[in-house]
């Protein structure tokens, strides 16, 4: 049983990892999102004094985006342990950065952000690394 989740010689990784490590991505991507839409709709907290930070923080819990923010970030952390028991983390964690494309898609097409010319260069950037890191072994050690 075991076996069937070692990782092969191949170049790629085996198909439920590759799937794994894109519900990883999907996972945090959404996770976040839902965080984030959730806390403009909180809106602005301040550091300061603390009695106003753990008020703002119940009211952020109060709301349903933000409790499936945190269930997708859990599922995401649990999914990772499964992933970089499988890969190599110098292959996953750049290979999990594809996902900054999707928060930047999502914050543009759901949540009206502003993503700048340069934004979407850097973006590129990280996808173009993405692609490199995918072209070689997803596990060197043993």
């Amino acid at each position: 049983m075991l076996q069937a989740y070692v990782m092969n010689d191949s170049k790629k990784p085996s198909l439920g990892t590759a799937l794994l490590l894109a519900l990883t991505i999907v996972l945090s991507a959404g996770g976040n999102f839902l965080l984030s839409s959730g806390m403009k709709q909180v809106g602005s907290v301040e550091a300061s004094p603390l009695l106003a930070v753990v008020r703002a923080v119940g009211h952020a819990i109060g709301r349903a985006e933000i409790r499936v923010g945190i269930l997708a970030l859990l599922l995401w952390f649990i999914c990772s342990l499964v992933v970089f028991s499988r890969i190599d983390f110098s292959y996953a964690q750049p290979a999990s950065a594809v996902g900054y494309a999707l928060v930047a898609f999502l914050g543009y097409a759901v949540l009206g952000e502003a993503v700048t010319a340069a934004r979407w260069v850097g973006i590129g950037c990280i996808c173009a690394g993405v692609t490199l890191i995918g072209r070689t072994p997803p596990r060197t050690t043993a």
